[in-house]
C-alpha cells in the first residue's frame, strides 16, 4: 500500500516537471525578436552619434 502511494506521488511529480516544446520555442522566438529590436536600436544610436560627430567636425 505504501508503494502504491509512492507511485502515485511520483507520477504527479513527473507530470508537473514536463516541459512543452512549443512553449520553449515560442519563448526563444520572443527573445530573438526582443534582441533583434535592441540591436537595431543600438545600431541606430551608433550611426546617429557618428553622424552628429561628423557634422560637428565639418562646422
Amino acid at each position: 500500500m505504501s508503494s502504491h502511494y509512492k507511485l502515485e506521488n511520483h507520477s504527479e511529480i513527473s507530470q508537473q516537471s514536463k516541459v512543452k516544446l512549443t512553449n520553449l520555442l515560442s519563448r526563444i522566438n520572443e527573445e530573438k525578436k526582443i534582441e533583434r529590436k535592441r540591436n537595431i536600436a543600438l545600431s541606430v544610436a551608433a550611426v546617429s552619434a557618428v553622424t552628429v560627430f561628423g557634422i560637428i567636425l565639418t562646422l
